[in-house]
C-alpha cells in the first residue's frame, strides 16, 4: 500500500522531535497511535463485514443451485412416471384390443419336469455315533 521504509520513518521522525520539541512529542505519538489504532479496527471492522455478506451470498447461490437440482429431478421424475403410465396404458390398449392374446398358454419349454429324489445325508465316517460304545466293549473310560 504505503512504501515507506526505515529511512523515511526516521527522518519523519527527526522532522516531529524538531517541530513537536520533547514535551509535546509523546503526547503526539499516543494520538497518532490512537487514530492508527482506530483505522485498523475500522478497517478490521469492514473486512470481516464484507467476508460475512459474501459467505451469506454465497450459501444463498448453494441453496439456490440446491433447489434447481431438487426441482429439476422432480421435473425428471414426473417425465419418467408419466411416460411409464402412457406407456402402461399403450399395454392395455392393445391387450384389450387383442383378447386372444390374454390367455396364456404354457410353455413347451417349461413343462414341469420331476425333481430327482433327495439323497439322505450321510454321516462323515469320522463322526461316530453317540450311542457306540468305545473300542474294548466297556462303558469305562479306558486308561492309555
Amino acid at each position: 500500500m504505503f512504501d515507506i521504509g526505515f529511512s523515511e520513518l526516521l527522518i519523519v521522525a527527526i522532522v516531529a522531535l524538531i517541530v513537536l520539541g520533547p514535551e509535546r512529542l509523546p503526547k503526539a505519538t499516543r494520538f497518532a497511535g490512537l487514530w492508527v489504532r482506530r483505522a485498523r479496527a475500522q478497517w478490521h471492522s469492514v473486512k470481516d463485514e464484507l467476508e460475512r455478506e459474501l459467505a451469506a451470498e454465497e450459501l444463498k447461490r448453494g441453496f439456490q443451485d440446491a433447489k434447481d437440482a431438487i426441482k429439476d429431478t422432480e421435473q425428471r421424475i414426473r417425465d419418467s412416471s408419466s411416460e411409464v403410465e402412457r406407456e402402461f396404458d399403450e399395454i392395455r390398449q392393445s391387450l384389450d384390443s387383442n383378447p386372444d392374446r390374454n390367455r396364456t398358454e404354457p410353455d413347451r419349454d417349461a413343462a414341469e419336469e420331476p425333481l430327482p429324489p433327495m439323497e439322505e445325508e450321510q454321516e462323515p465316517s469320522h463322526v461316530a455315533k453317540q450311542d457306540s460304545k468305545p473300542e474294548g466293549g466297556s462303558d469305562e473310560p479306558r486308561n492309555v
